[in-house]
């Protein structure tokens, strides 16, 4: 499972890096924490959850090179590719909205493009993380990377932990029953 997000403490906290966000939040329940991975430019971490065995993963790439980390990654570790999910941000969906699919195209997003680019498919299961539209004119590459107001927080908190919720019952009860609880 892979979190979608750009690394270092200049985009820490940003809209553009929710999927890392929900990715330490599966870590912290499963009791694990992070190491670089000796063969992949990415941080890892192996534990159970739901009784599975995942690998959390954070790219060190930057997000338009999500790609680059995550094939390397799927190898390393011979996770087919209808195992592998990636957890990002999504535009088009409001603040605190999810969505849960297998497949489909990167819809302008430049890390789910690397990733296809990269595994030769789109056909991995996606949690979509709303965040909003950028208000008035401005662009959306601007929008991304800017922090979640003081007053959005609250709402980011309980989105993280939803979308670890929805991530459980993908792995547990799989992606009909996950749609059916979490699609909103």
């Amino acid at each position: 499972m892979v979190g979608l997000g750009n690394p270092g403490a200049e985009y820490a906290d940003t809209r553009h890096n929710i999927g890392f966000a929900v990715v330490d939040d599966l870590a912290r329940r499963a009791g694990g924490s992070f190491r670089q991975h000796r063969r992949a430019r990415a941080h890892v971490c192996e534990e159970r959850l739901a009784d599975c065995r995942v690998v959390l993963a954070k790219p060190t790439t930057y997000m338009n090179a999500a790609g680059d980390a995550v094939a390397p990654l799927a190898a390393f570790y011979r996770v087919p590719l209808t195992q592998i999910i990636a957890v990002h941000d999504d535009l088009d969906l409001p603040l605190g909205g999810l969505r849960l699919k297998l497949g489909g195209g990167d819809g302008g997003h430049n890390g789910l493009k690397s990733m296809r680019t990269s595994l030769k498919s789109g056909d991995f299961f996606r949690v979509r993380v709303g965040i909003g539209r950028p208000p008035g004119q401005m662009a959306p590459a601007t929008y991304v990377l800017r922090r979640f107001a003081a007053a959005e927080q609250s709402e980011v908190a309980v989105v993280v932990a939803e979308a670890a919720d929805a991530v459980l019952a993908l792995l547990t009860e799989g992606l009909a029953t996950a749609q059916n609880q979490f699609n909103r």
